[in-house]
């Protein structure tokens, strides 16, 4: 880290550190969704709407703090919400 200027060094610190939450955050949420897909795969309803509440309240949370845009955390949750829908109809 060449950095000069103890400002600099400090936003650079602020920077790593918002980086590897927002990274927990993004990967927390990817394996929220995974968890979905496989209790949608297995037609496991209980577990599907659980794990559906978790990853819509993940998603929420993400897009307010601006980790994701709030139009991608809206296309996911439009996305997994319709995975749900068609497993409940086909029961």
């Amino acid at each position: 880290m060449a950095i000069k200027h103890s400002s600099a060094e400090k936003r650079h610190r602020q920077s790593e550190e918002r980086r590897i939450r927002n990274k927990s955050a993004k990967s927390a949420i990817k394996t929220s969704v995974k968890k979905f897909t496989v209790s949608i795969q297995n037609k496991d309803a209980g577990a599907a709407e659980a794990n559906l509440k978790e990853t819509i309240k993940k998603l929420d949370t993400a897009a307010g703090k601006g980790i994701l845009h709030k139009n991608t955390a809206a296309r996911k949750k439009s996305r997994i919400q319709k995975l749900f829908n068609m497993l409940k109809m086909a029961q």
